[in-house]
Formats: C-alpha cells, sequence, structure tokens
C-alpha cells in the first residue's frame, strides 16, 4: 500500500517538471525574440547613421556645384576648367586639397571623401555631355572601419 502514496507523490513531482519545463521554453523563446529585436534595432540604427553621411556627402556637392562664385561650380568640367585648390569647405574639411579629378575634353569627375561624425562619405561627382549634365553619387558609412563586420553602406544619387 505504500505504491500509492509514492505514484501520487512521483505524478505532482512528474506534472512540476513539465510545468517548469514549459514555463523554461517559454522564456527562451522571449529570451530568443529580445535578441533578435535588439540586434535590428541596431542594424537600423546603424544604417540611418550611413544614410545621413551619404545625405550630407550629397549636400556639400549640391552646395559648392551650385554656389562656387556666385555662378560657377567648384568641381572640374573638362580638360579646359581649372577648379579651385582650396577653400571649398565641407564638415570643416577642405576638400579641393585632397580631391581627385579624372578629366578630359569632354567630361570630368571629381572624387572626394569626407569623415561625418563616426562614419565616412566618399563623393563622386560627374559632368558630362552637351548640353552639360551632372550625376552625383554620395556612398555613405556608418563606420570608416573598412574590416568592421557591421559595416553599412547606404548611396544616395543626383542627376541633373
Amino acid at each position: 500500500m505504500r505504491y500509492g502514496n509514492n505514484t501520487k507523490g512521483g505524478f505532482a513531482l512528474l506534472l512540476g517538471s513539465l510545468i517548469s519545463s514549459l514555463l523554461l521554453v517559454v522564456a527562451l523563446a522571449i529570451f530568443n525574440i529580445t535578441i533578435k529585436e535588439v540586434l535590428l534595432s541596431s542594424a537600423a540604427r546603424e544604417s540611418q547613421f550611413a544614410f545621413y553621411a551619404a545625405d550630407t556627402g550629397i549636400e556639400c556637392a549640391l552646395n559648392w556645384d551650385f554656389n562656387y562664385n556666385g555662378t560657377d561650380s567648384a568641381f572640374a568640367t573638362s580638360t579646359d576648367s581649372i577648379p579651385p585648390g582650396d577653400g571649398v569647405d565641407c564638415v570643416g574639411e577642405d576638400i579641393a586639397t585632397t580631391w581627385s579629378i579624372t578629366n578630359d575634353a569632354n567630361a570630368a569627375t571629381t572624387t572626394f571623401e569626407l569623415i561625418v561624425g563616426d562614419g565616412c562619405v566618399d563623393v563622386e561627382v560627374a559632368k558630362f555631355g552637351f548640353p552639360s549634365q551632372t550625376r552625383i553619387e554620395s556612398r555613405g558609412h556608418n563606420t570608416c572601419d573598412t574590416d568592421n563586420p557591421r559595416r553599412v553602406e547606404r548611396a544616395i544619387f543626383v542627376s541633373y
């Protein structure tokens, strides 16, 4: 008759183990969802930093394309144009001292880099054709470290 009492105790122990196992599974599922949401929101934040860096590059290029000496562009348009060697400031940097120009008789491409907060941006201003057309490409990065596995790039293109 002793077996009857042990059966009730064993059943209660089994039921308690089952309930605690279910609660543990639910807690682990909630923890897993939370971790994924934190990673997703972090990626969205880094993407936003990269987009803002790209936007800064576009705004800088547009400003100097339309507002250099009143009407002229600060960027090269062909081998006949002579862009300034300094005095073209963006985000506290003089981009004219570091930009690179590739040109021929009918077109020119000016490239420069900017550091924006913890990120950086690569900008390319291409001028070509008759009548003159301009294409600006700005690629922003959330970090300047090219080896960072969480590096994000966002690009903005403007053409006119």
